[in-house]
């Protein structure tokens, strides 16, 4: 190691100190070698966390970095007691890295107040890809989505791959297609090229992001939480530019948690639009197939291209009522904005405000209990579930990760009578839904709130799933088009954090919807006014 010429001695214990706890992995010695106080700062290619609790709170999270070795300092004096240190690291698996930090001593004692860090370059990260390409496939040279990438969720249909469904036993018991999806398909014509596949979670039965077999994806907007699911694998790959579009599923809200959670647009189709033929399904009653983007010009691309007649050679019904623009109307259902958190409220409520003073007729309505949509839709879900998956689960009983091995053992004591009962209820559910959006738009928070930490307890987890499930479950029970739109700013552990706003139309609205979402978030310009 390069001899740091100058660095005073005391310095020289305190980075080695640091060193010692990064390899050992050591949270209480690396807090202490971090100035306390709201600001200090810590940035890499992830994103900035400001404040030490952000920075502890993403280090709990990160779980240790790969063996390493320090080949080089370079010490610059700012001072008698501030001193600019830069250092480069060789792992021993191969590559190198740059770390930047700025050393203060405090009361005697030398901290960290603001550090960079550049990693080593990474050739595939596993928990955000299956497989990937450059392009994996090719799409055709021309048309009107020529020059995107798109990350594909591991439960579509492409010649020659297997789906893996975000779990590697059956990855290795499945055969490769003949065929490719038409969902697929549709994105190739239009001269988009097939980037990667994309993980999910386990047989996309989960909202989280993540998963025991592969890891967790990153959350492109916030650093140390949860990706959301289960499509985490594209959101991920495009929330951290590695594709330009997300080919989804939503079945309780798998596109919408994820672009809520880092802050991209993500639409539901209307149910049974997009057909489902080469798609591995969990719950068909709830499936449907939707596109997650950063901007909402490229899902408008998207959405205009697969759901049209020149773009789709599967979609059932192309435009039909997408053609004429949806009214400036909205209804806002009191019980899902009180199931949100305080912040997201209080976020929730300028966006609601500052429509109305655009000229938007907003109407707040009464839909009933949350619980009274989440009950029913959970046993047909869960028995559609286990008719799609159980015989493969019980024949790979310790394949499946604890979390949703839960679900299925809970889904195979679903009876017939549980089922025929709960799917009367739905039935008057959704023709009340449908009856609300017959003239005007459901708007709503997405999400409860922010992301989770990924180290919140599974408990902690499971219960902000809950908690989300009963914001997102009626849009599927009405089998209707929903699309969130990045608009929320609210304070979190890990620094501000995104939010989506979910407007809900009627069935076949889905490009006018689009539309819809753009005026929403062309009018409210200023997003950061709402935070």
């Amino acid at each position: 190691m390069t001899d740091p010429t100058g660095m005073p001695a005391d310095l020289r214990m305190a980075f080695e100190a640091y060193e010692a706890a990064i390899m050992a992995d050591d949270l209480d010695a690396l807090d202490a070698a971090f100035a306390p106080g709201p600001d200090t700062l810590r940035g890499d290619g992830s994103g900035l966390l400001v404040g030490h609790d952000a920075i502890s709170a993403f280090r709990g999270a990160r779980g240790g970095v790969p063996a390493r070795a320090i080949e080089r300092i370079e010490h610059r004096p700012l001072g008698d007691d501030a001193a600019l240190v830069v250092s480069v690291s060789r792992y021993l698996g191969g590559g190198t890295g740059l770390q930047s930090q700025l050393w203060q001593r405090l009361d005697g004692v030398w901290r960290i107040t603001a550090a960079h860090v550049t990693p080593r370059a990474q050739a595939l990260d596993r928990s955000v890809w299956r497989t990937v390409g450059d392009p994996l496939w090719q799409g055709a040279w021309e048309g009107p989505l020529a020059g995107l990438t798109v990350a594909v969720k591991d439960v579509f249909a492409i010649k020659g791959y297997r789906i893996g469904a975000g779990n590697p036993a059956f990855l290795d018991s499945a055969r490769p297609e003949a065929t490719t999806a038409p969902a697929v398909a549709d994105l190739l014509r239009a001269g988009a090229s097939l980037r990667g596949i994309a993980r999910t979670d386990e047989f996309a039965y989960s909202i989280a992001g993540d998963n025991p077999h592969y890891g967790t994806p990153p959350n492109g907007a916030l650093p140390g939480a949860l990706p959301g699911g289960s499509s985490s694998g594209p959101s991920s790959a495009v929330a951290t530019g590695q594709a330009a579009i997300g080919l989804a599923t939503d079945t309780a809200g798998s596109i919408r948690v994820p672009a809520s959670y880092q802050g991209l647009w993500g639409l539901r189709t209307t149910h049974g639009l997009v057909p489902r033929q080469g798609m591995l399904p969990l719950a068909q009653s709830f499936d449907t197939v939707g596109w997650i983007a950063r901007d909402g010009d490229t899902l408008q691309r998207v959405a205009d291209w697969c759901l049209s007649y020149d773009g789709s050679e599967s979609t059932e019904r192309v435009y039909g009522a997408s053609g004429e623009d949806l009214p400036w109307r909205f209804r806002v259902p009191a019980e899902i904005v009180d199931a949100a958190e305080p912040d997201t409220r209080r976020a929730f409520d300028a966006v609601v405000a500052r429509l109305a003073q655009h000229g938007a007729d907003v109407e707040p309505i009464a839909i009933g209990p949350l619980d009274d949509y989440l009950a029913p839709f959970r046993v047909v879900q869960a028995a559609e579930a286990w008719r799609n998956n159980g015989d493969w689960v019980r024949a790979h009983p310790d394949a499946v990760g604890p979390a949703v091995a839960q679900r299925f053992r809970d889904a195979a004591k679903v009876t017939a009578e549980d089922e025929t009962a709960a799917r009367r209820e739905l039935g008057r559910l959704r023709e009340r839904l449908r009856d609300l959006v017959g003239d005007a738009a459901l708007l709503l928070p997405t999400v409860p709130g922010p992301a989770p930490l990924r180290t919140r307890s599974g408990a902690h987890v499971d219960a902000v799933r809950l908690a989300t499930l009963r914001m997102t479950a009626p849009a599927a029970i009405g089998g209707l088009p929903a699309a969130t739109v990045p608009l929320l700013t609210v304070p979190s552990t890990l620094g501000p954090a995104p939010v989506g706003v979910c407007a809900v139309s009627r069935e076949g609205t889905d490009i006018a919807l689009v539309r819809l979402a753009r005026r929403i978030h062309s009018t409210l310009s200023d997003p950061g006014d709402l935070a």
